[in-house]
């Protein structure tokens, strides 16, 4: 036996040594890069003092390319050379642009059978796959993009079905030293040889040595461990819409990170206009942002939580589920839309002094009436807050001119008959405002028999009205540019919401609705929600953003030579916007939708505004569903995929659950999802999960646990509570250290961790209607081990098992 494992040791050590030496080489060739970039670097300085304007400007284009090529080549990475495939001849010899060939299937007469019956067989070409492509001066590839077509089988290879690879062999390394190899073999039942050598097998596996490691707070790439399911989704063309279904962890969220990446590389101009990937919460964006660089990607790819669509938003606290199902639902398109137009109604203007008198002799007041234009109480205006005006009155052409309440009702409800949003109305209400006035002057009969000299009395009339500040005073108040957060803020009056509501909220809804919208004050600036976030989107497309002309600020050396000063693109990006974040782009290339089970009507049109001419990939799970009503969010994402041809891919394979927590989970999803069948756990580790009982004190037995679960990994443990015990959880785990997270059941989506502390079931179940989907995905949150902490309320059984948990 020892013999055996030292026989065993040494074939592990030499091909640990093979792929050093190889490594080795790539290094000294990425130096050489690195050396030539920064000579581009330098050369470009240099002809920067040429001075001439063709010179400037080829260098300002040289700097930029240099500068991204040597970022990229400085990018340090964990496992920079991650892959090794072993293949035998093709069938053909031609090559593709990385340097490998494009051959899929052995050629004939590759395997041969020998006089024992068995096959033989040599390898031809040897790949080794990584996060760039990297040639050497010869343009011989040393190392393959993970991207590119001909690595393509060490992800597709199968033992049913594996092609020209015999052998799959992942590297593990770190920094500039290989730690150790794991091997495949995809024809076990042939006997190849390299060099003249029989082809070495190390170890048991690549995929079970990677799920087997520690998880830490950010999500690891699986850039060396996709499997073959997981590579068609990342490859899929992107044309319309690739749908990607699948449950807990099979990979769902990593397998779309990755597909922005290899979009990127297989069309890089398509994509410059940027690929937006959308992620339910903050947490699962922090969890996530680190993979796309440790792929050779980001600048083009935008990660954002739900709540952080819009720009300048924010979203910082959470909706109760009753108010979130109304502020989500489709419904509430007919309120903002009546709201967009209604908050104008309650303008009203401070009384400015006198007019003064114009080329017609017309002179301007303002009466402020207590009552407003439909004879109630003057309400608080949408923004800024202000008093009602409800009447006009001009001195014109030595007569008096007056619009009342009725008439300006009329004309306002003229103005907005049009479908053009509100505050792009205003032009179209001023011009209302001076044609009723004229109307009433009588001007137009008195010049009826010449119309040249009415066309020039009509144009001084207008001319000398709209020039009077009174009456540009007026119509600020009469109609104010509206904001999305002066409206949203306005909605929090139970009393005009309910006008606005009308026939679409029940009574009910509409009170706890404007009882959630105080606590953004009447500027509509405080704390948003991720639902009110998209109540804002929604309402910046009712009131439109007014044009305004743009100032041009010269620089002294375009002053001089005609030129923009010459500098890099991203020096003139920060000197337009010295004070302030780079503002969202409105729309993009492609979209990426992670957990898209989760979103709400209302977010779906948020984000399908983002994505009108773009290609989409949308990744869920009916079965992890937090929304209550998922035929009503299906409509809204019909609308926002439009009439695009789908594409589908199902993943079916558990990489994340043990067994053992795979069947716990099982149980809630039959009481959730009746027969829907969950995906299939890839191992078992023996480790059954705990089941305990809190006992008065709830805090005391969550730290306990917490505590244990610490001491039985060695890497992090994430303790799910209902959504209002999260500041509790928070408090009871003080001063565990980072390891330990204490998150909200909405907060856990996506993410993971090598133990998880489930506290009380039938909380986070009976929180809301969708309560057991929500605490299924509590439940598939763990590698490694599963503790569920029962209180009162889950009528635990004589061994802790929970009523919800039981058979």
């Amino acid at each position: 036996m020892a013999a055996h494992e030292a026989t065993v040791d040494s074939v592990r050590d030499r091909e640990t040594g093979v792929e050093q030496d190889h490594l080795d080489q790539v290094y000294r060739r990425l130096e050489e890069k690195i050396r030539e970039a920064e000579f581009l670097m330098a050369d470009a300085a240099r002809r920067g003092q040429v001075g001439t304007p063709g010179a400037l400007a080829e260098r300002d284009a040289q700097v930029f390319r240099a500068g991204l090529h040597l970022n990229r080549l400085n990018s340090e990475f964990e496992d920079f050379l991650f892959g090794r495939i072993d293949l035998l001849e093709g069938k053909d010899g031609e090559r593709g642009p990385d340097g490998a060939f494009t051959s899929v299937e052995p050629a004939d007469g590759a395997v041969r059978t020998g006089e024992d019956g068995r096959t033989y067989a040599e390898i031809a070409e040897t790949l080794h796959i990584g996060r760039i492509g990297v040639l050497d001066a010869d343009y011989t590839p040393l190392v393959i993009d993970w991207r590119a077509p001909a690595a393509a089988p060490f992800y597709r290879a199968t033992p049913v079905d594996p092609g020209r690879v015999v052998r799959r062999r992942v590297i593990r390394s770190k920094g500039r030293k290989v730690l150790g190899v794991e091997d495949d073999l995809l024809r076990p039942e042939m006997t190849a040889t390299l060099g003249g050598e029989e082809l070495a097998v190390v170890g048991d596996g690549a995929l079970m040595a990677a799920l087997g490691r520690a998880r830490s707070h950010t999500m690891r790439d699986i850039v060396s461990s996709i499997q073959a399911e997981q590579d068609k989704v990342i490859r899929a063309p992107a044309a319309s819409v690739t749908e990607v279904g699948g449950g807990p962890g099979t990979g769902k969220t990593a397998v779309a990170l990755h597909r922005a990446a290899y979009l990127l590389y297989q069309d890089r101009r398509r994509y410059a206009g940027g690929i937006l990937v959308v992620s339910p919460t903050p947490l699962l964006v922090a969890y996530t942002e680190g993979v796309l660089p440790s792929l050779g990607e980001e600048g083009q790819v935008a990660i954002r939580a739900l709540g952080s669509l819009v720009d300048g938003a924010e979203a910082t606290v959470y909706d109760e589920p009753a108010v979130a199902r109304v502020k989500g639902s489709a419904r509430m398109q007919a309120v903002l839309r009546r709201a967009a137009r209604g908050a104008l109604e309650p303008a009203r203007p401070d009384s400015p002094p006198g007019g003064r008198r114009g080329r017609t002799g017309g002179q301007l007041s303002f009466d402020d009436p207590e009552a407003g234009p439909d004879g109630a109480e003057p309400a608080e205006t949408a923004q800024p807050a202000g008093p009602v005006t409800g009447r006009l009155r001009v001195v014109a052409f030595g007569a008096r001119v007056e619009l009342g309440p009725q008439e300006l009702r009329e004309i306002r409800r003229t103005a907005l008959g049009a479908t053009t949003p509100v505050n792009l109305l205003r032009p179209r209400a001023r011009r209302l405002l001076l044609d009723a006035l004229w109307a009433k002057s009588g001007a137009a009969g008195r010049h009826s028999g010449d119309p040249e000299l009415a066309a020039e009395a009509r144009e001084a009339f207008d001319e000398d009205i709209s020039g009077e500040p009174g009456f540009h005073a007026f119509l600020d108040a009469w109609w104010p540019e509206l904001t999305p957060r002066g409206v949203l803020g306005a909605m929090a009056d139970e009393r005009r919401l309910g006008r606005w509501a009308r026939r679409v909220l029940q009574p009910g809804e509409v009170r706890r609705l404007a009882r959630s919208l105080k606590r953004l004050g009447p500027d509509g600036r405080g704390p948003l929600s991720v639902h009110d976030v998209a109540l804002l989107d929604e309402l910046q497309t009712l009131l439109g953003t007014p044009s305004r002309p743009r100032k041009r600020e010269l620089d002294p050396l375009e002053q001089l030579t005609g030129l923009e000063e010459v500098t890099t693109f991203a020096d003139r990006s920060a000197r337009r916007r010295p004070d302030r974040a780079v503002e969202e782009r409105a729309e993009y290339a492609h979209v990426i939708v992670d957990e898209a089970q989760d979103l709400a009507p209302m977010q779906w049109r948020m984000v399908g505004r983002r994505g009108r001419h773009a290609t989409w990939t949308v990744v869920g799970d009916p079965a992890q569903s937090s929304w209550s009503d998922p035929e009503e969010a299906a409509g809204a994402r019909d609308e926002a995929l439009g009439s695009r041809p789908r594409r589908r891919f199902t993943l079916t394979v558990n990489y994340r659950n043990p067994a053992e927590v795979a069947e716990v989970a099982a149980k809630v999803l039959a009481l959730a999802m009746p027969g829907m069948e969950p995906p299939e756990a890839v191992r078992s580790t023996g480790l059954v999960p705990r089941f305990a009982v809190a006992g008065g004190d709830l805090g005391a037995a969550v730290r306990a646990e917490a505590r244990r679960l610490l001491a039985e990994v060695d890497g992090t443990v994430g303790v799910v509570v209902a959504m209002d015990r999260r500041e509790e959880a928070r408090a009871w785990l003080a001063g565990l250290g980072e390891r330990v997270v204490a998150l909200g059941s909405l907060e856990a989506k996506g993410l993971e961790y090598d133990a998880t502390l489930v506290v009380s079931p039938a909380g986070i179940a009976d929180e809301s209607p969708a309560g057991l989907r929500v605490l299924y995905v509590a439940l598939t949150r763990a590698t490694q081990r599963l503790t569920v902490l029962s209180a009162k309320r889950d009528a635990p059984d004589a061994d802790g098992v929970p009523d919800l948990l039981r058979e």
